[in-house]
């Protein structure tokens, strides 16, 4: 199956009710584990790469690595995004080597450290929104700062967080300047800052409403019901994988992720992709640790590998059913790069507001 496009993906998802996951993959064995497990449940998925995955493992193999999952397992439609784009050469980059989407983050400056204006954001996602609706590739904005509501802090996870004290304003996405945002850009897709952040260490305890402001989803879904919403910073953080690595000789803090339950509210309020990273390398290096403190003596790559595998994979499909994405892949028809750049030449795929919402 041909690579689909995060815009057709996440109308699906809208139509049908369901959110899907983007996980972030940086070789083949993530790759693998994540595909598999959507082929198991007949799901769709969301393969993003960081810029530090584009530097670690080069677009040519993340392309052809890609493509490659697309030929094994040619039931599941997937989508190759690029995460945290930090400027228009990352994302046109991007496009060139295969991505059928793209997030310009302009929330940040170019250096992804200094909080950008509003006028700025604007600017420069509606410029790379132009460039990659012309080719028909989809593109998610940013609004709002992603980090934590108790310390107004953000984590750097890849080059991407926010330095400084941030506000209780930079760090809650204002639903009316949401709208103004989504019509002035026209993207696709649009990233919310609602207490969620990068990283393990999200919150010190089980997040309520005063560290996770779920309400102000459901704000900006009331006034943009046709806008497809993106959760970033929702790995849980689970439980268990930070036992397997403290049991197995890592030294990892207690620590709080975004409950599942809380996403699954979030997929109800509109919210239909969420970002998943944090969750997939802890199922990884969990494995990774238990075989090297259970077998000092293996030293087969392959050996720790499959395990770890198998834990991701595990971790996937719980995440591909909890969210609803499990049982649709069979019924989405993948429509070519060529069809979106006409619809969205011919204005079918403008953004639209509800007029009573709007007001």
């Amino acid at each position: 199956m041909a690579l689909i496009t995060l815009r057709q993906l996440l109308d699906h998802a809208a139509e049908h009710g369901y959110g899907v996951p983007a996980f972030n993959i940086n070789n083949m064995e993530q790759g693998l584990a994540i595909v598999q497990a959507a082929a198991a449940v007949d799901a769709p998925v969301i393969l993003q790469a960081s810029r530090g995955a584009r530097s670690y493992a080069g677009d040519i193999m993340l392309r052809h690595m890609v493509q490659a999952l697309a030929e094994m397992y040619p039931a599941v439609p997937i989508c190759l995004h690029q995460d945290h784009g930090n400027n228009e050469a990352t994302c046109y980059s991007a496009i060139r080597h295969g991505f059928t989407s793209v997030m310009m983050d302009g929330s940040l400056e170019e250096d992804m450290k200094t909080p950008a204006s509003y006028d700025y954001n604007v600017d420069i996602t509606r410029r790379v929104t132009v460039a990659a609706h012309a080719v028909g590739a989809s593109v998610e904005g940013e609004l709002g700062i992603l980090g934590s509501l108790e310390t107004g802090e953000a984590a750097a996870e890849d080059g991407s967080g926010a330095e400084g004290k941030l506000s209780q304003d930079q760090l809650l996405t204002d639903p009316d300047q949401a709208v103004d945002f989504v019509m002035r850009t026209r993207c696709d897709a649009l990233a919310i800052a609602c207490g969620t952040s990068h990283g393990a260490y999200k919150f010190t305890r089980k997040p309520d409403g005063e560290i996770l402001a779920m309400g102000t989803i459901a704000a900006i879904h009331d006034k943009l019901p046709d806008t497809h919403l993106v959760m970033h910073g929702s790995s849980s953080v689970p439980q268990h994988l930070q036992d397997l690595i403290n049991a197995s000789g890592g030294e990892m803090p207690q620590t709080w992720g975004v409950p599942v339950e809380e996403i699954e509210k979030g997929i109800a309020m509109g919210v239909r992709k969420v970002n998943i990273d944090t969750d997939c390398r802890m199922a990884m290096t969990g494995q990774f640790r238990r075989l090297a403190q259970e077998k000092p003596d293996e030293f087969d790559p392959r050996k720790f590998l499959i395990p770890a595998m198998k834990e991701l994979e595990t971790l996937c499909r719980d995440r591909f059913e909890r969210f609803g994405t499990a049982g649709h892949a069979a019924a989405i028809k993948v429509v070519g790069m060529d069809e979106m750049a006409a619809r969205y030449a011919a204005g079918a795929l403008d953004p639209k507001i509800t007029a009573n919402k709007a007001a």
